[in-house]
């Protein structure tokens, strides 16, 4: 089958970049981004439920913290195999998987009758949302245009405090009928209807060009122009323009490449970004319930005052997409996570109450923010053939900081106390910062493709 001459001459890249933004792409983007909502649902619940779980199976605070860092082990698993796999063999079909994993896993978190079954069941659950991620974050990448990349992308992520948010709102309302059970139980049950939808989800054009499939590319890639033809109505496309594409020596790319020049300092970068943010983030987020469970509040009270202050999520993964665009991703980065390390601080030495939610809605606000910002930035730093494996890998670091962030709060809780806590979050929080601010280069407004060495 002789390839069409619009194939020949205008490449993939071409193609999409001279594509507007219509329905089409956005009905992808939505789809794509059920993953982040109930991924943050499944994540989030732990908040909200660790108190009771830890009080029916009679843990220690250290052992409470294993068990919260049991999903985050399964989630380092996922995101380095997911990479690899969709690198190899496509974007789609590791998705879809991931899917089928995280769905059932849930589900069976609910029948567990032992803490050591639920910490298999949260491996596994960690494991197939921990492959969703890069895949995710890659295919956002490779269909928008570089226009509209960075705010979409950030978009992708503001499904994370509205899925947390989901998380607190189906805990206040089923912990007092069902407890952690019924929790577990409801919000695995959406999986069926999320996989079905997900089959509308093409395979990535820039992919299958990339590895060599050209037909099967300028087949999806017509079908997708085919698509936003039918969304604006019109049967011309806007012309194409002339877009940089760097050279392509070699078609594979192994994890060893992650460290050869022209990706060794983004590289390191990136793991230790994504190292320390996870590591302060989820050291904090996973045991504010609890704490505030601790501090003498109720279960429904605590439950309350933690979805409270993540409210301010919305608005700060919001802002966060504007940033990006506006003025870069190098200092919004730097501005989100200093600013995640100063109200952490703050709220680890509240006084009272008001002051708890003041500093603890600075402190969500800024964190959402954070969470836009890395999602974003990372999975342009590397080119196509890598992209999955390189931000997989990336996200697989940030879970040993996620897997570790919970057991360092148990076990420093007890010397260091609250303010301990939280100034340990901030610190990690600013090694971040630190790191973007000397080794991170911008990408705003740039085609994937220039942005490969």
């Amino acid at each position: 089958m002789a390839m069409p001459a619009f194939g020949k001459s205008y490449g993939i890249p071409q193609r999409l970049e001279r594509l507007p933004l219509t329905s089409y792409q956005k009905k992808i983007f939505y789809i794509i981004a059920t993953a982040w909502f109930f991924d943050s649902m499944d994540l989030g619940m732990l908040t909200f439920v660790l108190g009771s779980i830890k009080a029916d199976f009679q843990l220690t605070n250290v052992q409470a913290g294993l068990l919260s860092s049991a999903s985050f082990l399964g989630m380092f698993l996922g995101a380095a195999s997911a990479g690899l796999f969709a690198d190899k063999y496509g974007r789609k079909i590791v998705f879809q998987t991931s899917m089928i994993m995280w769905g059932a896993a849930s589900i069976l978190c609910s029948f567990a009758q032992s803490a050591e079954q639920l910490a298999i069941f949260r491996i596994l659950l960690g494991f197939g949302m921990g492959m969703e991620f890069p895949i995710g974050q890659s295919l956002v990448s490779e269909f928008i245009p570089a226009k509209n990349r960075g705010r979409y992308i950030a978009l992708l992520e503001g499904f994370w405090p509205i899925g947390f948010i989901g998380a607190g709102l189906l805990s206040y309302f089923l912990l007092p009928i069902g407890g952690w059970r019924m929790v577990f139980l409801a919000e695995g049950i959406p999986a069926i209807f999320v996989l079905i939808i997900r089959r509308a989800v093409p395979e990535s054009p820039r992919w299958l060009d990339d590895v060599g499939k050209h037909e099967e590319a300028h087949v999806v890639m017509t079908e997708f122009e085919n698509g936003v033809k039918k969304a604006l109505g019109t049967d011309q496309l806007p012309p194409v323009p002339e877009v940089k594409v760097v050279a392509k020596t070699a078609r594979k790319f192994s994890f060893f490449e992650l460290w050869a020049p022209g990706y060794k300092k983004r590289t390191v970068m990136v793991w230790s970004v994504w190292f320390f943010a996870l590591l302060g983030y989820y050291g904090l987020t996973t045991w504010l319930g609890a704490f505030l469970q601790q501090a003498g509040y109720s279960v429904t009270k605590s439950v309350f005052y933690t979805l409270l202050i993540s409210l301010a999520g919305v608005p700060g993964f919001f802002s966060a997409a504007y940033f990006l665009e506006k003025i870069g991703r190098k200092p919004t980065a730097i501005i989100v996570l200093l600013g995640s390390a100063v109200s952490a601080y703050f709220y680890g030495t509240a006084a009272n109450l008001q002051m708890l939610i003041i500093f603890g809605l600075c402190m969500q606000f800024f964190l959402f923010g954070m969470w836009s910002t890395l999602y974003a930035y990372t999975p342009e730093l590397y080119p196509t053939r890598a992209r999955a494996t390189g931000s997989g890998f990336a996200s697989s670091i940030g879970r040993l900081g996620s897997l570790l962030g919970p057991y360092i709060v148990a076990v420093i809780l007890p010397t260091a106390g609250n303010s301990g806590v939280f100034a340990l979050g901030a610190l990690c929080f600013v090694i971040a910062a630190l790191a973007i601010g000397l080794w991170g280069e911008e990408t705003k407004g740039k085609v994937l493709e220039e942005i490969s060495a």
